[in-house]
C-alpha cells in the first residue's frame, strides 16, 4: 500500500509535470465539479513568496493548498483541494496542519467555502467579516 507524502515548494522547485498534476487537481474540482468559470492560473502561483504544499498518495497528489504572502506580510491560504476519490481520509486536516506549521506564528486569512467553516474554525481560524458570493459559492472571510 503506497504511503501519504507531504510536498512543500515555491514556484521555481516544481517540475512541468508536478505543476500540471496540481493544477489539473484544482480545476477537476473547482471549475469542473463546482462549475465556476473563473480565472484558475490567476499569477500568482509564481510568486517567490508563495508556497505549494501537496499530498501525494503513490505518487498522484490527492490533496493540496497553496500559502501566498500578501502585501502586508499576512499569509493567505487558498485553492485547498480534495480529490473527490480521496475525501473523508483526512487528508484536508493533514495539509491544514502542515500549513500552519510552515506559516508558524504570522498573521494568516483565508476565504473559506461557507460550508467548511466549522472545519477551518478546528483550526484555530474565526470569522471575520460577513459572508459573500463568489462565483455562486457562498464564502467566509476567516482570520487566525
Amino acid at each position: 500500500m503506497p504511503s501519504t507524502e507531504l510536498r512543500v515548494a515555491g514556484f521555481a522547485d516544481l517540475d512541468a509535470r508536478t505543476f500540471h498534476d496540481l493544477v489539473r487537481l484544482r480545476v477537476d474540482v473547482f471549475v469542473v465539479e463546482q462549475e465556476c468559470a473563473y480565472p484558475e492560473l490567476d499569477g500568482r502561483d509564481v510568486e517567490p513568496g508563495t508556497r505549494h504544499l501537496w499530498l501525494t498518495h503513490g505518487g498522484a497528489p490527492v490533496a493540496y493548498l497553496r500559502i501566498l504572502a500578501d502585501p502586508d506580510g499576512v499569509a493567505r491560504i487558498g485553492r485547498v483541494v480534495v480529490a473527490p476519490a480521496a475525501r473523508g481520509g483526512g487528508y484536508a486536516g493533514k495539509l491544514m496542519a502542515a500549513a500552519l506549521t510552515e506559516i508558524g506564528d504570522r498573521r494568516c486569512v483565508l476565504d473559506a467555502q461557507s460550508h467548511l467553516v466549522d472545519f477551518y474554525a478546528r483550526h484555530g481560524f474565526t470569522v471575520s467579516g460577513p459572508e459573500y458570493v463568489e462565483d455562486g459559492i457562498p464564502h467566509t472571510p476567516m482570520r487566525r
